[in-house]
């Protein structure tokens, strides 16, 4: 396939997404610590940092086999997540709040394969703007500037 019928988008670990996936999930640990007392909250509460821990490399860090790597966005307005391991898995854009100048939300159409939340600092300016155009409108810049060309 070449670069006029498919555009492919190149993740990049964040560090500052990682910190913030940690620290809401510290946060959820010590509400857990306040409220349940004894093993049982100590125990939950660890689990709640190790969950944060695992969110935050697979997620943020893209160190996991099953993480995002890519996006690929057809021409024809279709969207793929390219995972680690090569399998790739579709997407669409969520809608409202799913899309803003600090993050795209991606969901795949069925519940046994997972989101993606793409955050600024996992993509270079120009590839952050082209995702967001096709999350808004369904299609890229280039494609976007071919349709309204007039034959001639």
């Amino acid at each position: 396939m070449n670069d006029a019928k498919q555009q492919r988008l190149d993740l990049s670990p964040s560090s500052a997404f990682a910190g913030v996936l940690f620290a809401v999930h510290a946060a959820a640990a010590g509400c857990i610590l306040t409220t349940l007392t004894g093993f049982s909250g100590l125990l939950v509460a660890a689990l709640a940092l190790a969950l944060g821990g695992t969110a935050a490399w697979d997620r943020a860090l893209l160190r996991g086999r099953r993480s995002p790597r890519a996006i690929e966005i057809a021409s024809s307005g279709e969207a793929r997540v390219v995972l680690a391991n090569g399998a790739s898995v579709p997407v669409r854009a969520v809608g409202g709040i799913g899309v803003t100048r600090h993050w795209v939300a991606l969901a795949s159409g069925s519940l046994t394969h997972r989101s993606a939340l793409v955050t600024t600092g996992m993509l270079g300016p120009a590839a952050a703007r082209s995702l967001r155009l096709w999350s808004l409108w369904g299609r890229t810049r280039g494609a976007a500037a071919g349709a309204g060309r007039q034959p001639g």
